[in-house]
């Protein structure tokens, strides 16, 4: 039978200090709904207002500069959601190739795949850009979703899941019963590497989602923007050329803006969660 460890006094204070400091700046956001931009600065912070304001921050942030906002939302579902889907794909893909196939080179290109991993993503801004520009997709969105295919460390995660899920032995039995190898990599390997395509989907979901640099530099358009981008601009300019600052309905917005990933991450966390467990395991 196992047993359960208790813990002491000091152990919970410590877990009930760390609990306040993750969820007081969330406290603070629902706090500030409540409030307009004046009573943000002059009253307590860790309080509400009034009720009615949450009401007025809702109306300005869905209709402000003709409903930007909405727009915003939906950029952000087809970047993240079109960048998911590619860089689940690839990685199964290749991940499949570097697993099941033998070839001249493997390890050796599978390490310098592996080692760009360490290059940051920042830093291959300015190549996208230059890219980009020579294709003739800067202010599109294929500029912001292609580079999100991708996926070193998905590939990875890929391969230790294939490893683990799709034993050799089953390929080559359906080989054997003539099977091709569209039919062994869709119909046979897919389903039971569904843990790990869902665990690269979400990763690769929230960074799309809370990409920012990127869309910086290769859209100019503020139709374009995803919220992330959309969001910044209205609070560098908010308070410019006389308008009044909307300090409290941004703030509104960035809490809207992290609805779907909780939604994504409840919706699907038993899957990668699962995968997570099975990539470290087998690794």
């Amino acid at each position: 039978m196992l047993r359960r460890e208790r813990f002491s006094p000091i152990q919970w204070a410590l877990l009930a200090l760390f609990a306040v400091y993750c969820l007081l700046p969330l406290w603070w956001v629902v706090t500030t709904m409540f409030k307009d931009n004046g009573q943000l600065f002059s009253t307590f912070g860790l309080w509400f207002a009034s009720p009615s304001h949450f009401l007025d921050n809702l109306h300005a942030l869905f209709t402000r500069d003709n409903g930007n906002f909405t727009r915003w939302l939906l950029n952000s579902v087809i970047y993240s959601g079109a960048t998911a889907l590619g860089s689940m794909m690839v990685s199964a893909m290749a991940g499949y190739a570097f697993s099941k196939f033998v070839f001249a080179g493997r390890n050796a290109l599978f390490t310098v795949i592996l080692a760009t991993i360490m290059v940051p993503s920042t830093a291959l801004v300015l190549p996208i850009y230059l890219l980009m520009q020579k294709v003739g997709l800067l202010n599109t969105y294929w500029a912001v979703i292609l580079p999100g295919f991708v996926n070193p460390f998905g590939l990875y995660l890929m391969r230790l899941f294939w490893d683990a899920g799709f034993p050799k032995e089953l390929m080559e039995a359906a080989r054997i019963d003539g099977a091709g190898e569209g039919t062994i990599f869709w119909n046979l390997g897919m389903p039971l590497v569904r843990g790990g395509l869902v665990t690269v989907a979400l990763f690769a979901f929230v960074g799309a989602w809370n990409n920012f640099f990127l869309p910086l530099v290769v859209v100019s358009r503020d139709d374009l923007f995803p919220l992330t981008l959309g969001l910044s601009v209205w609070n560098q300019t908010s308070a410019s050329g006389g308008r009044e600052p909307i300090y409290t309905v941004i703030v509104l917005g960035a809490l809207i803006s992290i609805l779907p990933l909780v939604a994504a991450f409840l919706s699907l966390g038993r899957y990668w969660q699962g995968g997570l467990a099975s990539g470290a395991v087998k690794g």
